[in-house]
C-alpha cells in the first residue's frame, strides 16, 4: 500500500511539472515578463474593442491578458498608460486626444491630425499610436428618416432653409466647447436652430425618435443610429475635427513583446464606420456581451486562422435573431 501511495505521489508531481510546461494549462506564462494590460473606455464600442484586442493578443501570444475596462474618459485612460497601470489602449480618437491629452487646437484635416497625435504621443508619452481601425466616432447631426426624405436632407448645409424652425437636442457639454462647439458651428455654417435643448448625450436619440425634437447631435457610430433608423447628415464643410480610432501601446511593452506590434496592426482599416455602428447595435439592442460580439466578429473574419482576414459584418438573421 505504501509503495502504491508513493508511486501515486511521484506520478502527481510529474504531472504537475509537465502541466507547467504545456501551453494553456496556466504554467507556461513567463512570470519574469511584464503582464500585458489592455485598457479601454466604458462605452459599448470601447468594451467591444477592448475584448477584440485582448482575444487577439491571447491567441497569438502565450500569455494571459489583463483587462482594465470602463475608463471614464480618454485622459483617464492615458493616465493609466503613463502610470503603467496599463500598457495597451484598445482605442483612442484623434480629435479627443489632440485637444485633451496633447492640449492642442482642433485640426480638421484627418491626415494632419493623425500625424500630430503620432508624433505627440511618441514624444510626450512614449506611446506608439497605430493606424486607424477604419472608422471615426465623431459628433454628427442626425434626423429621423422621414424628415430627411421630406426635406431632402443629406448634409448639414441642407439645413439652412429649415433650421430656424427646427428644435434641436444636443450634448450639454457641446454648448460650451471651444473649437468644435455650438458657437463655432453657428459661425462656420451660418446656421442656428429655432430652439436648442441641451441634454445628456444618451438622451438625444430617444428625444428625436419620439419626436420631442427634430434634429439631434449624436455620435456617428452609436448603435441607436441604426435601431432608430436615423439619417446621419454629412459634415460637408468639415467643421468637426476627425475622431479616427486607433489602438496605442507603450514602447516598453513593444520591446518586451515584439510580436505585439504586428498583432495591433491586424485590424488596421478593417472596421468601417457602418460596421462599428452595427456591432454596437447588436450588443446594445440584443443585450449581447461585448466580449461575445468581439469573439464572433474575430471568428467570422478568420482572425484566429492565421490567415489574411476579410471584413464581413455580423448580420441579423431573418426574424430578428442575432448570429
Amino acid at each position: 500500500m505504501k509503495r502504491i501511495i508513493r508511486l501515486l505521489t511521484i506520478t502527481s508531481v510529474l504531472f504537475l511539472l509537465t502541466a507547467c510546461s504545456l501551453p494553456g494549462l496556466g504554467g507556461s506564462v513567463d512570470t519574469d515578463k511584464t503582464p500585458i494590460t489592455v485598457a479601454g473606455v466604458g462605452s459599448t464600442e470601447g468594451l467591444i474593442l477592448n475584448h477584440m484586442v485582448e482575444q487577439l493578443i491571447e491567441h497569438y501570444i502565450d500569455t494571459d491578458v489583463q483587462l482594465l475596462n470602463n475608463m471614464a474618459t480618454s485622459p483617464m485612460l492615458n493616465v493609466a498608460m503613463v502610470q503603467d497601470d496599463a500598457n495597451v489602449a484598445s482605442v483612442k480618437y484623434t480629435g479627443t486626444s489632440l485637444t485633451s491629452e496633447l492640449d492642442l487646437a482642433p485640426i480638421t484635416d484627418p491626415d494632419k491630425a493623425l500625424e500630430v497625435v503620432v508624433e505627440g504621443f511618441a514624444e510626450e508619452f512614449n506611446q506608439k499610436w497605430y493606424p486607424s481601425y477604419g472608422f471615426e466616432n465623431s459628433y454628427a447631426f442626425m434626423v429621423r428618416k422621414e424628415v430627411a426624405d421630406e426635406l431632402g436632407l443629406t448634409k448639414v448645409s441642407d439645413l439652412r432653409p429649415y433650421a430656424d424652425e427646427m428644435e434641436a437636442g444636443v450634448d450639454t457639454s457641446w454648448m460650451e466647447r471651444e473649437g468644435d462647439g455650438y458657437r463655432g458651428f453657428v459661425e462656420h455654417y451660418d446656421i442656428d436652430f429655432g430652439n436648442i435643448y441641451p441634454m445628456q448625450i444618451g438622451l438625444v436619440y430617444d428625444a428625436v425618435a419620439n419626436e420631442s425634437v427634430d434634429i439631434v447631435l449624436g455620435y456617428s457610430t452609436d448603435g441607436r443610429v441604426a435601431s432608430y433608423d436615423l439619417v446621419v447628415l454629412e459634415d460637408d464643410l468639415n467643421y468637426f475635427p476627425p475622431y479616427d480610432s486607433s489602438p496605442s501601446a507603450n514602447y516598453e511593452i513593444l520591446e518586451e513583446y515584439p510580436e505585439l506590434d504586428k498583432i495591433l496592426l491586424k485590424l488596421e482599416g478593417k472596421i468601417p464606420t457602418e460596421l462599428m455602428q452595427e456591432l454596437n447595435y447588436i450588443s446594445d439592442d440584443f443585450l449581447l456581451e461585448p466580449a461575445t460580439v468581439a469573439d464572433e466578429f474575430l471568428k467570422e473574419n478568420n482572425y484566429f486562422e492565421d490567415a489574411e482576414p476579410y471584413v464581413e459584418p455580423l448580420r441579423l438573421k431573418e426574424g430578428g435573431e442575432t448570429p
